[in-house]
């Protein structure tokens, strides 16, 4: 939805992940790290040594420039297979699997989050081919939130719609936002911000249907897809998620944080709709239950 100026984006960004480089094809790596989120996402840092230094400064071995990297942050150290990550007296600290860690061995498949940039950690005879499925995981999924992004849910809308016509079969539609989400993040900073959109997408995916699908729409922008729903059940659903999203206390490093959603909802029964205009019909109501005062679900 575009002219909410509450967003912290104002249109959705679109990342291209960037092809592997021959160079790296047969290595026989043991480990390495992957950027999940943020910039060069899918790039993949290799141990040239036996140390790799993060921090926001150029002659760090991964340089980082965001303002919450310190210009020193954190040091990677490998002894034979054993890869241990020190934070360095960093300002806003390291994080491994969302723990604030000092110092910690890490394992295949960790997250390491350095400033807003998470890393995949992968260790193991074949390092290759994790990186390979990697890859294509990250061309599906968010790597921040690690619900599906707007690339897949795109193609996903575009087959139930086909089939919600063909079989004429209810299909519904949950488009949704967190209210004053830049607020959040100047008052808590973007660290808490993100911490915000990784909990409420634990928070809504634990009351989902195993058939239903969430996906990060864009910025602080979701959507839900929900097949074989139709509009008066897909806002009772809505109204659910609401209530349960007001409920719930967000927090960030001890630091409880409110948080409330608008909802908009649409549905494609018995209609041949496109999909542009199923999803512009539920972002129009979403705009609505902003401009009738937020915190509610509209259809």
């Amino acid at each position: 939805m575009i002219g909410d100026d509450d967003r912290g984006y104002d249109k959705t960004v679109v990342t291209v992940i960037a092809p592997i480089k021959s160079e790296l094809q047969g290595m026989d790596d043991d480990a390495c790290l992957v950027v999940i989120y943020g910039h060069e996402l899918g790039k993949k840092h290799r141990f040239a040594g036996d140390k790799l230094i993060i921090g926001r400064s150029s002659k760090c071995d991964i340089q980082i420039d965001e303002e919450s990297v310190s210009r020193s942050h954190c040091c990677l150290k490998r002894v034979g297979r054993v890869v241990t990550i020190r934070d360095m007296g960093s300002t806003n600290g390291t994080y491994v699997n969302d723990l604030q860690s000092e110092e910690v061995s890490l394992r295949d498949g960790d997250l390491v989050k350095v400033g807003q940039t998470i890393f995949k950690f992968l260790s193991g005879g074949n390092v290759e081919k994790a990186y390979h499925d990697e890859i294509y995981r990250l061309m599906h999924v968010d790597g921040l939130t690690q619900v599906f992004n707007k690339r897949y849910f795109m193609e996903r809308l575009e087959s139930e719609l086909s089939r919600a016509r063909r079989y004429d079969r209810p299909l519904s539609l949950i488009i949704f936002d967190i209210d004053h989400f830049k607020q959040v993040n100047d008052t808590y900073g973007h660290l808490a911000g993100d911490a915000v959109l990784k909990q409420l997408c634990q928070v809504v995916h634990s009351k989902i249907r195993r058939e239903d699908m969430l996906c990060r729409y864009g910025g602080e922008e979701f959507a839900i897809l929900l097949p074989e729903i139709d509009k008066a059940h897909a806002l009772l659903a809505a109204e659910k998620i609401r209530l349960l999203v007001e409920g719930t206390a967000f927090t960030f490093e001890r630091t409880q944080i409110p948080v409330t959603i608008s909802l908009g909802v649409s549905a494609a029964e018995k209609e041949t709709i496109e999909a542009d205009q199923f999803i512009q019909q539920a972002d129009e109501r979403l705009y609505q239950a902003k401009h009738l005062g937020r915190n509610r679900a509209c259809g």
